[in-house]
């Protein structure tokens, strides 16, 4: 996949998803905006001389700091032809003890950013008439998650909002699309999550891992390299015939 003289917006680049797709684009021809409310340890870095990753520090739930970004990208690159949506947070507790300000916050920043940053981002893709954007849904927005009530709701929303975007934004040329990941190693959400299933399951970390590694047909976790893959495809112009999907990413967990 050829990404040369392509200019993308990737959020939520703090994390190892975020990060890695940020320089997936780049090493393929991209030059990229990567954005986080953190700076990403250890700070991104253009794999190549003659190719650029900037990051610019914002939050996705503040629409002021959203346009903020974007007149960023216009400024180093440019203009935007790829915009990936990753900026998220999860939470795992029994429904029973989620609190409005978590259910707020979970929402805020997995839909409403995502919104923001398109509502952002589509003039300048209208006018080219062309662009790509994948937005970040889950597993657990296909099938909920028991013990991740708010996040299994604001990851089906992404789905909703994907397709409907998809209709109307297909006039312009743009492609909408999301992905689907299951559990994926080597993230801080698995971190966490895994933490708290351990609590509320009451089992050691190497069961909850056996746990649902029994789930999968393909037998093993999701990895960062299978998100990449199929993000990257989604980006380049081999999907331009897709848009409205939520594809999955579960090895087979999630089949609809």
């Amino acid at each position: 996949m050829n990404f040369e003289n392509k200019k993308a917006i990737v959020t939520g680049t703090a994390g190892s998803i975020g990060r890695e797709i940020a320089l997936g684009l780049a090493r393929q021809g991209a030059t990229v905006l990567a954005t986080d409310l953190h700076e990403p340890q250890p700070p991104l870095r253009s794999p190549e001389e003659n190719k650029q990753i900037y990051f610019y520090k914002a939050n996705v739930e503040h629409r002021l700091e959203v346009q903020a970004v974007v007149a960023k990208a216009l400024e180093k690159m440019g203009g935007v032809d790829i915009l990936v949506n990753v900026a998220g947070v999860v939470d795992q507790r029994p429904y029973d003890q989620v609190t409005t300000e978590e259910w707020d916050l979970i929402f805020d920043v997995n839909v409403r950013g995502t919104f923001y940053f398109i509502q952002e981002v589509t003039p300048l893709m209208g006018q080219q008439k062309q662009g790509k954007i994948v937005n970040f849904s889950s597993k657990s927005g296909k099938t909920g998650s028991a013990f991740m009530v708010p996040y299994s709701a604001a990851k089906a929303a992404i789905i909703g909002l994907t397709q409907a975007l998809a209709c109307e934004l297909a006039p312009l040329g743009i492609n909408v699309n999301a992905v689907c990941p299951g559990i994926t190693e080597n993230t801080g959400v698995w971190k966490k999550v895994s933490a708290n299933y351990q609590e509320n399951l009451k089992l050691s970390q190497k069961e909850v891992v056996e746990k649902f590694t029994a789930k999968v047909p393909l037998g093993r976790l999701t990895r960062l390299a299978d998100i990449v893959g199929v993000v990257l495809f989604l980006c380049s112009q081999e999907a331009d015939y897709l848009t409205g999907q939520a594809i999955n990413i579960t090895g087979g967990r999630e089949m609809h």
